[in-house]
């Protein structure tokens, strides 16, 4: 009877390893080696996957060799940024494809197959990716059908015009603060050289944590160093091989992402707590970002008669820290290539600099002077397309 259990044992142990086996080899070579054949079929070309880490390797080296080289001002910034992708193009042309890890990434770059691709979102899925993105920020730009829809109705009211009116005296005071440090610099030290890159990154920071949060501005500027970190160290683990169950593992790099999704998570539940308690007694909301998706959020429950129907703290919690990660490295970006544009065009400067005078002259800023700010605009439409902060050219073939 005990040999018949031991055998029986090992029988199920055996069938167990022989089905784990197989599921490796499947995600690791055979599923791979099939897509990467339907792709072929199709028309597209692209490089032979590589076991595992398909073109990270390649890619990593790449990215790395350019970067410690510097930049050259010029308005081919590609060959930097994107260096092996690139290559890629140029080798097997625009409709073609690479890898990332056993995933294949198939660029689509002609404006008739996007435009087909999001007007179809039903059959062209967003793709799952794996879990580390997600600790950056999930909310509306990772939903579909409609969840999508659901919270686009009740994030839309915090960007109506009249509401963004009401956010430009904090746009204001983090504007005046970095300009109140910079001349300080100046008046004290001469004529000198500025390194405005981390200024702007805390410009764009400091306005998004007042715009977001209110009167909780100094607990959401925390939050948003937290996620900065987070970023860093989500871009560290994305430049080797995606491993499915490597998250639980307790390394360093893991042990401090979760100790940073848990603050981040405490935190934000706090704010929205005591603004949830603030509504209840009757107190005006302030006008910030969480005090309209709270009220908007509310009024849709309402009208429905069920919670299900909005959104919950955790929906919320995902939508602000989106909210941040979308918009404050993009803006500042903007910022940052806007001013290298105008060092290099002097009297593109002189033009917008007469124009700001002539707008406002020594008055402070309002929504109706910025709608009159032409040549600005033109300026910081061209440094959009120049040097636009996301690539929206490719999308994940899973």
């Amino acid at each position: 009877m005990k040999m018949e259990i031991v055998y029986c044992v090992t029988v199920c142990c055996a069938i167990v390893v022989v089905i784990l086996a197989w599921k490796v080899l499947n995600w690791a070579w055979l599923r791979p080696k099939k897509l990467e054949k339907c792709l072929r079929q199709q028309g597209l070309n692209g490089s032979s996957y590589k076991l595992l880490f398909g073109d990270i390797k390649e890619m990593s080296g790449m990215l790395e060799e350019a970067k410690s080289k510097p930049i050259n001002l010029s308005d081919d910034i590609v060959t930097r940024i994107q260096p092996f992708i690139h290559k890629s193009i140029q080798t097997y042309g625009k409709n073609s494809f690479i890898w990332i890890g056993p995933k294949p990434l198939v660029y689509i770059i002609d404006p008739e197959n996007i435009r087909d691709i999001l007007s179809k979102n039903f059959h062209f899925q967003k793709p799952k990716g794996n879990p580390l993105g997600k600790l950056l920020a999930s909310g509306l730009v990772d939903y579909e059908t409609e969840k999508w829809a659901k919270h686009r109705k009740i994030i839309n009211p915090a960007f109506h015009q009249e509401k963004l009116k009401q956010m430009l005296p904090a746009f204001y005071l983090s504007c005046s603060e970095i300009m109140s440090k910079w001349e300080k610099t100046v008046s004290t030290e001469g004529p000198c050289e500025l390194d405005v890159w981390p200024d702007l990154q805390t410009l764009t920071s400091d306005v998004i944590s007042r715009t977001a949060f209110g009167s909780s501005y100094e607990e959401g500027r925390r939050i948003f160093e937290l996620q900065k970190e987070q970023a860093e160290l989500v871009m560290q683990a994305s430049q080797s091989i995606y491993i499915p169950g490597f998250w639980f593992l307790p390394t360093r790099r893991n042990k401090r992402m979760k100790e940073i999704n848990k603050e981040v998570q405490a935190s934000l539940r706090t704010i929205i707590d005591n603004r949830l308690k603030a509504m209840k007694a009757g107190e005006a909301s302030s006008g910030d970002l969480l005090g309209i998706l709270l009220e908007s959020n509310f009024r849709e429950i309402q009208q429905h008669g069920n919670k299900n129907i909005g959104m919950s703290i955790k929906d919320v919690i995902e939508e602000c820290k989106l909210f941040y990660f979308a918009g404050q490295e993009t803006t500042s970006s903007l910022l940052v290539w806007t001013m290298i544009l105008l060092s290099r065009h002097p009297n593109w400067q002189t033009r917008a600099r007469e124009e700001v005078l002539q707008v406002f002259g020594n008055n402070k800023p309002d929504v109706d002077g910025l709608n009159h700010l032409k040549i600005v605009t033109m300026i910081l439409y061209e440094a959009l397309r120049l040097y636009p902060p996301w690539n929206c050219t490719s999308s994940n073939y899973s």
